[in-house]
């Protein structure tokens, strides 16, 4: 019954989650999103708080209900080079090399958040809808680039993955005092993934085979905590739990029409954030620490190829992200602001091979957004990003027929693949406050 329930909420928020950039969404909302993903020790809006840090609702004094949704861009690159052999198998010393664009289009963003709270009390009530997660490429088969190449010609052939990941949940914070407050927030997930072609799943004499879209259930949660100064100074830590799922079960076809079924098991991380703020006059500024626990996550901790050469997982390593944003409020009516989030790339340059089906990793993104208030109750919201992976994550091709003579993984002398991108996206919100009181 819940998966049924999932399946239904999935249907509308699960198409954008593949578009966004790399593994873990930068912000939630055009709010969050315009202030760099920064919210942990500064609550704007309720749907960074509610993402980042469940104690932060308790600034929220109104029943609030808030629904975003943007417009999202990407354009990866896939290249690759290899060396020429002649016909005893010997290098000639020519290589051979091309690229392939990603096919996929616009992609929609949604977000729905509400929040309950009111000013004479302690407790503080919040739930959400969002797509959390997520990677995705679509590159054709194209017989200029050795990696895209047909399977009988040695290549990959067309290359698609689509993977998505809906996260609902409920949140609870407690005002200890006037400056501290606590909060949680337990999560269930709904995860699909596709590949084409799979690698996890075992080679035949056809190659590896496709994949139909699987799906898994997963749960976790998150604890946060929340200081107000009262003078402008705030600060805030959260601990998102890994989300634990069920195996994707995949159902497999090969070239030949031959079929075979293989499980695997991929969570998402543990994410620990600490955010400060700092509000004065007519600004507010932003800024979080996270650190994404990739190491420690089945599907990412391991990688390399199995006994059967099919491959144990992407191998990420942990990543480091940085948020800011500053918010200016001089304006009647129309608060503006700008934000810029850093990412480090968890993929190894040894590994590029292996994650191919993920090429989605930002470095640098920069945000623009802005809000009209309406009224007391009703707020419009939008935001601009624009993000590039700024340089190629490049590694050598991979063959599991070479581990014993180029051990680990059996790297092809002279090989090499590589990818990179560049994102835009456009964002739209929508926020409503109920009994708001009347300015006066």
């Amino acid at each position: 019954m819940i998966k049924n329930i999932l399946n239904l909420s999935f249907l509308l928020f699960s198409a954008f989650a593949f578009s966004q950039a790399g593994h873990i969404m930068q912000g939630m909302g055009a709010v969050n999103m315009s202030m760099g993903g920064a919210a942990t020790g500064q609550p704007l809006d309720i749907s960074g708080a509610l993402h980042w840090n469940p104690a932060a609702i308790s600034t929220f004094d109104e029943k609030i209900v808030k629904f975003d949704l943007g417009l999202f861009f990407s354009s990866p690159e896939l290249y690759s080079t290899v060396p020429e052999f002649d016909d005893t198998g010997q290098p000639t010393g020519n290589f051979y090399s091309g690229y392939t664009e990603d096919d996929r289009g616009a992609s929609p963003m949604p977000a729905l958040a509400m929040v309950w709270g009111k000013e004479d009390s302690k407790h503080t009530f919040g739930a959400f809808l969002y797509g959390i997660s997520g990677f995705g490429v679509d590159f054709p088969e194209n017989t200029s680039n050795p990696i895209s190449m047909p399977q009988s010609m040695g290549g990959f052939g067309h290359i698609e993955s689509d993977y998505m990941l809906l996260q609902a949940g409920i949140a609870y914070a407690y005002e200890l005092s006037d400056n501290f407050s606590i909060g949680i927030n337990p999560t269930i997930n709904y995860s699909a993934l596709e590949l084409l072609p799979n690698p996890t799943a075992n080679p035949s004499m056809a190659g590896y085979p496709g994949a139909d879209k699987a799906s898994a259930i997963g749960f976790g949660g998150q604890v946060g905590l929340f200081y107000d100064s009262q003078l402008g100074f705030k600060a805030g830590a959260s601990y998102k739990t890994r989300q634990y799922f069920s195996d994707f079960e995949f159902e497999n076809t090969y070239l030949d029409n031959s079929t075979s079924t293989n499980e695997f098991r991929m969570d998402y991380p543990a994410i620990l954030s600490l955010g400060v703020g700092y509000s004065a006059g007519d600004f507010d500024l932003a800024l979080d620490y996270r650190m994404v626990d990739y190491e420690n996550t089945d599907g990412f901790s391991e990688t390399g190829w199995t006994q059967n050469a099919s491959v144990r997982g992407f191998g990420w390593e942990n990543m480091d992200v940085i948020s800011a944003g500053l918010q200016y409020k001089g304006i009647s009516k129309l608060p503006l602001r700008v934000g810029y989030t850093y990412s480090s790339n968890p993929i190894p340059e040894e590994i590029a091979f292996f994650n191919i089906p993920a090429t989605a990793i930002i470095e640098n993104s920069y945000m623009f957004g802005l809000s009209y208030e309406i009224n007391q109750n009703f707020n419009l919201d939008a935001v601009y990003h624009h993000g590039a992976s700024d340089g190629r994550t490049s590694g050598p091709l991979l063959n599991p027929m070479f581990t014993q003579n180029y051990p680990p993984h059996g790297a092809i002398p002279g090989s090499e693949v590589a990818y990179e991108m560049t994102t835009d996206m456009v964002m739209f919100g929508i926020s409503y406050k109920f009994n708001a009181p009347t300015p006066k």
